[in-house]
Order: structure tokens, then sequence, then C-alpha cells
């Protein structure tokens, strides 16, 4: 599948929105309870969107008529020069498996806030660690351990 990676603009906020709460009910709903879901999928609205664009360099994939299908965003780690972290990593649920996700993985590495980095870090949903051990991501200091929000601390030491 064609696709490009650009810039977040505010107005992808909304779709962004559509799409990550989409995954949180489709597809992370395998690993979670309804509840969870649902609770994240009100969370995850436009304005969360847009909070996280603006700590975030935050990147939208779009096939060629300019529909967004993912999204990712990676942010220093609490204000370092050496680490990061990615966040809100979503494609489209029915374009899963097709290269997608790998793209916008390859935009966030190439972003200052990766190059620069000695050590990038991801909260991983449990759907999502197969993905992230193929892009190279192994489980923070070796241990495989849910955190309190559900998540497992993946990283990528350079």
């Amino acid at each position: 599948m064609e696709i490009k990676i650009r810039k977040f603009k505010d107005s992808d906020a909304e779709t962004i929105a559509t799409l990550v709460q989409r995954n949180f009910r489709e597809v992370n709903i395998q690993d979670y309870s309804i509840e969870e879901m649902e609770k994240l999928a009100k969370e995850f609205n436009s304005n969360k969107i847009r909070k996280t664009a603006s700590y975030a360099n935050t990147y939208v994939a779009v096939d060629k008529s300019d529909t967004v299908v993912g999204t990712g965003s990676i942010s220093s780690f609490f204000g370092s020069m050496t680490e990061s972290i990615l966040l809100t990593i979503f494609v489209l649920p029915e374009l899963q498996r097709k290269g997608i996700g790998k793209a916008i993985i390859q935009a966030l590495e190439n972003d200052e806030l990766f190059t620069r980095a000695s050590r990038v870090e991801i909260p991983a949903s449990k759907t999502a660690c197969a993905f992230y051990e193929k892009m190279g991501y192994l489980y923070k200091n070796g241990v495989k351990q849910l955190d309190g929000e559900g998540h497992y601390r993946m990283e990528k030491v350079k």
C-alpha cells in the first residue's frame, strides 16, 4: 500500500481520535476488558490528541487520497535530552499488517528526538508487543511485566 508520512495538522485531530478509539474497541479488546477499552476510548478524544501533539512530534500516515490511515508520536522522556518515548502509535484496524505501522516507526526513528536519544521507550499494549519486537524493541531491563496502566515497557537502547 502506498502511503505518505507527514506532520500532524490540527485538522487531523478528530480523524485520529476516531482511529485510536476504533483500535481500542476493535483490536485491543482482544487483550483487555470492554470496560478498560471504553474508558480509554472516551479519554482519547480530539482534545487529548491535540494535547499530545502540543508536546510531542506527531506524524500522520495518509494514503494516496490523503485519508488518514495511521499515526504516531515521539516526545522527550520527561524533558530528557538522551531519552525519548514513543506514544499513540495506531493504524486503521482494516489496514493493519500492510506496512503502515512499520513506516510510522521508521518516520519516528528518523525524528531528531529519536536520533539524539541513547534510549527510547514505548509503553506497549499487550496487543502490540510482537510488532514492536519485530521493529527491534526489547522488554525494558529484560523484564516482561505489565505496569499499572496495563502496558509492557519496551525500549530500544542505542
